[in-house]
């Protein structure tokens, strides 16, 4: 297997600064919605990419849940590793990429765990099947001997929240709020000449510029 012979040819169009929303929430909201429309199999997916305190990096894909007052929602362990990174360096960075569009959008920010309130309206939302699931997974990211492990516990668990009852949202589970502070809209070109547009804070406003592919 030659890995070099491997590449495509982007030729869906191109990005204009012109043709840009003032707000890349705007923007971002309508590459999004471009996404869905197109049935594209998790379009919400986007890597995750954390530090800890030392300095080493972990990603990960997790999914968007939400998008609100310009900060990016989502929902996860509060003792999974990428917590732990958090707790440790709120710096985060987003990718989301969509093959079939042949676009990606990276973004860079500050990442803060949203109000309790937030966190169990959308646990309530989730499906009993992945409620369960949280409980589950209370140690999340700890070593597990064999999977019948997980089984037993979902079972006694099943048991202890019965379908027909609210399940509780577990305090060890919640949502975080990623505030952007970058945000870059890549469009592949021919020739790998993409276009690369970012927006940036300058003077509590947000400007728009091209970068070099």
């Amino acid at each position: 297997m030659n890995l070099s012979d491997l590449r495509e040819n982007y030729t869906k169009g191109g990005i204009r600064i012109a043709e840009m929303h003032p707000s890349p929430f705007a923007q971002l909201e309508e590459w999004f919605q471009v996404a869905c429309d197109q049935k594209i199999p998790d379009s919400n997916a986007m890597n995750l990419a954390t530090s800890d305190k030392e300095g080493v990096v972990t990603s990960r894909t997790i999914l968007l849940k939400g998008i609100a007052n310009e900060k990016l929602q989502f929902f996860t362990n509060y003792q999974s590793q990428k917590a732990k990174d958090l707790a440790a360096n709120p710096n985060a960075a987003l990718t989301f990429h969509w093959r079939e569009l042949e676009r990606q959008i990276n973004i860079r920010g500050t990442v803060a765990k949203t109000s309790r309130e937030i966190s169990e309206e959308y646990f309530q939302s989730r499906p009993y099947d992945s409620q369960i699931g949280a409980w589950v997974s209370e140690k999340q990211s700890s070593r597990v001997g064999v999977r019948s492990t997980l089984e037993a516990r979902q079972a006694e668990l099943e048991t202890r929240f019965p379908k027909s009852e609210k399940v509780p949202c577990p305090d060890f589970w919640g949502g975080y709020e990623f505030t952007p502070t970058y945000i870059e809209f890549w469009q592949g070109r021919q020739g790998r000449l993409h276009d690369r547009l970012r927006y940036l804070i300058k003077d509590k406003s947000w400007i728009i510029e091209r970068l070099s592919p």
